[in-house]
């Protein structure tokens, strides 16, 4: 495997990586739907369907922050004209930086899908990973469209192959994603 794994892997948190063999048998078995782009101050890894991309990881490096790469390299996914799906750290006190990614994104104009709920147990560490789903798109789509956008993501990227991979049954996509229920009672 080439550098950019192990750039992957020194930036993100071990509950959002996936393994080293995970990432190639992805590479070699959706060879024309999961792909890598990278130079030497950024990693981009997508899955790519007709209807909407899934940018998996993007990383530029720490030198190479503020330079304008990423707004690049988003505008360069943007080009494709189609919905893309991101999964971001919720914003804590304890990450100073996730605030930084989600003003990032959102200045790119992504939109956080508020009444989506994704939490999974990651395969390897058994932690808990609650992310905030974020998007991009040209065109209107309801949430329950984008959700099933990200069931089938979860499936064909993150599920993919964990009973071999992993030695566990993956968790169902309906427990992983649920629409939140907004229930609107009158004060009284």
């Amino acid at each position: 495997m080439g550098q950019w794994y192990l750039k992957l892997r020194e930036y993100f948190p071990a509950k959002e990586m996936k393994s080293e063999n995970h990432m190639k048998i992805l590479l070699r078995e959706k060879k024309n739907c999961y792909q890598i782009e990278e130079g030497p101050h950024y990693t981009l890894v997508y899955f790519e369907k007709p209807d909407y991309l899934f940018i998996d990881y993007i990383l530029v490096i720490n030198k190479s922050r503020g330079t304008g790469l990423g707004s690049k390299l988003i505008s360069k996914v943007k080009r494709k004209n189609k919905l893309i799906i991101l999964e971001v750290d919720p914003v804590s006190p304890d990450d100073p930086e996730s605030s930084k990614r989600v003003r990032f994104y959102q200045k790119q104009n992504f939109k956080k899908a508020a009444s989506i709920h994704y939490e999974r147990i990651h395969p390897i560490t058994g932690e808990k990973n609650v992310m905030d789903i974020f998007y991009w798109s040209e065109r209107q789509h309801s949430d329950q469209w984008l959700m099933e956008k990200m069931k089938d993501v979860y499936e064909e990227v993150h599920a993919f192959k964990n009973n071999e991979l992993y030695n566990i049954n993956p968790q169902p996509s309906s427990k992983v994603l649920q629409l939140k229920q907004y229930n609107a009672s009158k004060a009284e």
